[in-house]
């Protein structure tokens, strides 16, 4: 069907009032911007970009185009959006308004058959797919194609994810480049976002614009400002201090909300010791069951719990629009990250409360994250070479003994390599495809100088005594920036950082309690059996063990941290102390017969004390160390790595060996920490080669 004429503008703005109503109820009005995106997509079938603040409308948009462009015999919309939370939310607002919406993602594989079938008989409206669909080969080879040429709107909802210079940058979102270039003529396409500055949008902006003979993308790029939203910052110099705050004062926050983490294992801790405060709250991650992470969010939209204390894992698209606050336990490392997540409240009551508890951990774990950028180029330039040399397909499995990264880290470089056409994913992995690949060393040394900014304006922030509002703003290029005169800054109404004595002193003892529970590793990692001759589930494991504490704990992590910040100490009375009650607590089957410290280069005294005195104070024998051999053993990213390069690196002498045999029970194994497991998982095997019948791992951090 031809494209609606200007001179049908009025009966066409009249339709989309209409649409708009039956979405958001009787009193909802287009916003002018809405109309000129609408009217775009529809009439001109362009390319948009509409950045606008969480609750402006941006899904109205595509849902009344959608609308529109259905009754005018297009094809259906086809929305790439980044969280199953999101595509619920979404499908329940376009049923709202008379729109069929089905999506495709890694959890309804069983209804994509049916799915498809209703695609094809014309009954589905709007398609929802996840991005990682984008890199699944028959997804792509098969659907998409046919998918992108019967659409009659492509959505790219959360935009941001595709420029690297964003906060939250997605390399399945990639994919989205060549979708968008290979696209049909006349079918529009729209991108939103609530959180991109000027160069993010910039970005965005190109790539949407694709291939030649497209016009420029419209950009339509609104104020930011949130009328909802109180600020502030309470600074406070301990994570005790900071969780006791919380306990003392979640109370008076109004409704309910969401307190957001920076680590898994920080979610797990604040949300027990809120539990045990008698507050409803549930820990939510990525790492949490998908069935029980729907129910959380149920429970949060119902109001059944006073917070969700939550990683960004629940962010993008969470609609709650009576969210009345949002504190964050550890300052994310970027404003426009921040803003984000702190968008999700107040959209829909008059006063919501924001409150960042920063802590000086926060920059160590900034550090980690920056570890996980785009590798150096011999990093991939060897693992081309590798793909290369083989000749045939290789899993990332597969990949790993030959490419020093991690499973994360080398899935997302491979996904880059994807997208630049230097390798294709197949089934069963990847192939190179020999096409010349340039390395864009300036570009990724710019993204990592831009990270780094981010991080100084994050602490810019805390430190502000100007609106924090508007200096969220500004980092977010928003011309219109003023101060707010709501956030603690303008009102100079600060909340008081004072916490009770019993109420510090039960967070400390929270933070404090010791044991970490420990899993042994099970399995030998893919592509070791030819050199090491392994393979498969590994007979003589460790039993399960424990830790101290996790390194990314608030409570023991942060000393933990510090010890190994330092020099080769021992193990401090405190710190000692504490290992000795994780040993009271162990419900092990029989008692250790004798205790086997790793023998270590860097922290000899810490490891080798630690085995003595756990020793002498248990009345149980020390039977000596195995022994390092050879170089010392470099840092290494993944598991097949980490594994040949101590399969050979540890011994076990002689005479320890012999006193193993003589002792006749359960070893108590000791090292400082836990990273991997491989290297207790090569000694565990040297004890019970050696006849130990049982081996009991015990460090005093725990990596993850």
């Amino acid at each position: 069907m031809a494209p609606t004429e200007p001179s049908d503008d009025g009966n066409l703005r009249n339709d989309a009032e209409r649409c708009l109503r039956a979405l958001a109820g009787e009193h909802a009005r287009l916003r002018d911007d809405q109309w000129t995106a609408i009217r775009a997509l529809v009439v001109e079938r362009r390319r948009a970009l509409v950045v606008q603040r969480t609750g402006w409308g941006k899904s109205a948009v595509y849902f009344v185009a959608t609308r529109l462009l259905r009754e005018r015999g297009a094809g259906p919309t086809v929305i790439v959006s980044p969280l199953l939370a999101l595509m619920r939310n979404q499908i329940d607002a376009a049923d709202r308004a008379g729109i069929h919406a089905r999506t495709i993602n890694s959890a309804n594989t069983d209804d994509w058959e049916g799915v498809f079938a209703e695609v094809e008989a014309g009954e589905v409206d709007v398609l929802l797919v996840s991005p990682e669909r984008l890199n699944n080969p028959d997804f792509r080879d098969l659907v998409l194609p046919k998918l992108a040429a019967g659409a009659g709107l492509v959505v790219v909802d959360e935009a941001h994810c595709i420029s690297d210079w964003g906060h939250d940058f997605r390399p399945d979102y990639r994919r989205l480049r060549t979708l968008l270039a290979e696209l049909p003529p006349g079918i529009p396409v729209l991108a939103t976002t609530a959180t991109a500055n000027a160069r993010v949008t910039q970005d965005v902006a190109e790539q949407l614009a694709g291939g030649a003979g497209l016009d420029d993308a419209l950009v339509l790029r609104g104020p930011l400002e949130r009328d909802s939203l109180h600020l502030a910052v309470v600074q406070m110099p301990t994570a005790e201090q900071r969780i006791a705050w919380l306990g003392e004062h979640l109370d008076q926050f109004p409704g309910s909300g969401i307190i957001y983490t920076l680590t898994v294992a920080a979610a797990h801790e604040i949300a027990g010791y809120l539990g045990e405060r008698g507050y409803p709250v549930a820990a939510y991650s990525g790492q949490t069951d998908p069935a029980e992470r729907l129910q959380a969010e149920r429970d949060l939209l119902d109001n059944k719990l006073k917070a969700l204390v939550a990683t960004s894992a629940l962010g993008m698209g969470f609609d709650k629009p009576d969210l009345g606050f949002i504190a964050h336990v550890g300052a994310p490392q970027s404003p426009v990250a921040y803003y984000q997540q702190i968008g999700r409240a107040g959209r829909g009551v008059d006063r919501a409360e924001v409150i960042l508890l920063p802590g000086p951990e926060d920059r160590d774990i900034w550090a980690y994250f920056a570890g996980l950028a785009f590798p150096p180029e011999p990093t991939v330039r060897a693992t081309l070479e590798v793909l290369s040399d083989a000749g045939r397909t290789l899993s990332t499995g597969a990949l790993e003994p030959r490419v020093d990264l991690g499973r994360a880290r080398l899935e997302m470089m491979l996904k880059v390599l994807d997208v630049d056409g230097a390798v294709r994913r197949v089934k069963g992995g990847w192939t190179a495809t020999g096409d010349a690949w340039v390395y864009d060393r300036e570009r990724y040394e710019r993204v990592a100088a831009e990270r780094s900014r981010e991080q100084r304006a994050m602490l810019d922030y805390i430190a502000t005594t100007g609106c924090r509002e508007e200096f969220l703003r500004r980092q977010l290029d928003d011309p219109a920036a003023a101060p707010c005169g709501r956030c603690d800054n303008c009102t100079g109404r600060h909340w008081s950082a004072d916490v009770s004595e019993r109420g510090a002193t039960q967070a400390r003892e929270r933070l404090r309690r010791p044991g970490v529970d420990v899993a042994p590793r099970r399995m030998w990692p893919t592509g070791v059996k030819d050199d090491l001759g392994v393979a498969g589930r590994i007979q003589r494991a460790a039993e399960p063990g424990r830790a101290l504490g996790r390194l990314t704990d608030i409570g023991w992590g942060t000393r933990l941290r510090e010890l190994f910040a330092g020099g080769d100490t021992e193990a401090t009375p405190e710190m000692f102390d504490a290992v000795v009650k994780v040993l009271a607590a162990w419900d092990w089957e029989s008692r250790p017969a004798g205790v086997v410290a790793i023998g270590s280069r860097s922290r000899p005294r810490l490891v080798g004390g630690l085995a003595r005195r756990i020793a002498e104070i248990g009345r149980i024998p020390h039977l000596g160390e195995l022994v390092p051999l050879g170089e010392p053993i470099p840092r290494r990213h993944n598991s097949a790595q980490r594994l040949r390069s101590v399969w050979h690196g540890l011994a076990l002498p002689d005479d320890v060996a012999a006193a193993v045999r003589e002792a006749g029970g359960p070893i108590l194994l000791v090292d400082d920490r836990i990273e991997t497991g491989w290297t207790m998982t090569v000694a565990a095997r040297l004890l019970r080669e050696a006849g130990a019948p049982a081996v009991l791992p015990l460090a005093l951090a725990v990596i993850n």
